[in-house]
């Protein structure tokens, strides 16, 4: 768990969460926000499986 939550990837995409929630809270609700938060969540998808893609990666090579 240590190792999704202190990776670079997953913390900037976790901070970037700040401005969708932002945008969420402020402005209006259209298929724009919809497809922030897609955005926000294929990001964090991402970052999460290439985590998990290094990790795989490093055990191979022990």
């Amino acid at each position: 768990m240590r190792k999704y939550l202190f990776s670079g990837a997953v913390l900037s995409s976790l901070f970037g969460a700040v401005g969708v929630i932002r945008a969420t809270q402020a402005g209006p609700r259209d298929w724009r926000l919809v497809l922030m938060w897609i955005s926000w969540a294929a990001t964090l998808a991402i970052a999460i499986g290439t985590v998990a893609d290094e990790q795989k990666r490093r055990e191979l090579a022990e």
